[in-house]
C-alpha cells in the first residue's frame, strides 16, 4: 500500500516506483471513494517514481497544484500527505531540514540524489505521497525515511524527490 497524488486531471498519479513494482495489478481509490483500476505509464527508476493511469476517475476530478523548489528552504513549514500503515488519509506537519541530500537505500542497492530532507513524520504508506506546503502547492514526492533500526518506523529523518524531477517523469516540462 502506499499513496498517490493526481498531478494531470485525466487520472495521471505519480506515487514511487517501489510502491507498485512487481505488482499483478494496480488499484487506486480516490478521495470521494471511487475504485479503479490503473495501469503503469512511466518510471523513472533512478528517482523511485512511477506514473500510473487511472482507468476510471472522480468528475470532479482536480490535479494537484506543483510548485518550484527554487526558493525552498530549510525551515519552510511542509505536510507529509499520506496512508501511513493503511491508516488515513493523513498528514502531518514539519519543516525542510535540507536540501540536496544523497539517499542510499538499506540494501544498497540504490543511491537518490539531489532530494529534500523533511522532518514531519512519515511511515510505510507514505510512500509516494506528496510534500506540500502550508499553501496546498506540492514541492516533493515522499520517497524514502532514513531508518537505521530494523523498526521501519519514522525516526525524524524524511526524503521527498522534488517535483521538477518528478513531473519530468510524467513528461510535464519544468518550471
Amino acid at each position: 500500500m502506499g499513496t498517490g497524488v493526481v498531478i494531470i486531471d485525466k487520472g495521471v498519479i505519480l506515487t514511487n516506483l517501489h510502491v507498485v513494482h512487481g505488482a499483478d495489478r494496480i488499484k487506486v481509490i480516490f478521495h470521494d471513494g471511487l475504485e479503479a483500476s490503473a495501469t503503469i505509464s512511466g518510471v523513472q527508476a533512478e528517482n523511485d517514481l512511477a506514473v500510473l493511469q487511472a482507468a476510471k476517475i472522480p468528475d470532479d476530478m482536480i490535479a494537484a497544484t506543483m510548485r518550484s523548489t527554487a526558493d525552498l528552504a530549510p525551515g519552510d513549514k511542509v505536510l507529509a500527505v499520506g496512508f501511513p500503515f493503511g491508516i488515513g488519509p493523513s498528514a502531518s506537519g514539519g519543516v525542510v531540514s535540507g536540501l540536496g541530500r544523497v539517499f542510499r537505500s538499506p540494501e544498497g542497492k540504490q543511491e537518490m540524489k539531489n532530494l529534500i530532507q523533511f522532518d514531519a513524520a512519515a511511515n510505510p504508506g507514505n510512500s509516494g505521497g506528496p510534500l506540500v506546503t502550508m499553501d496546498g502547492e506540492v514541492v516533493g514526492i515522499v520517497t524514502a525515511i532514513l531508518n537505521p533500526t530494523s523498526a521501519r518506523t519514522f525516526l525524524g529523518i524524511g526524503f521527498a524527490v522534488p517535483i521538477e524531477n518528478a513531473a519530468s517523469a510524467a513528461g510535464l516540462p519544468p518550471f
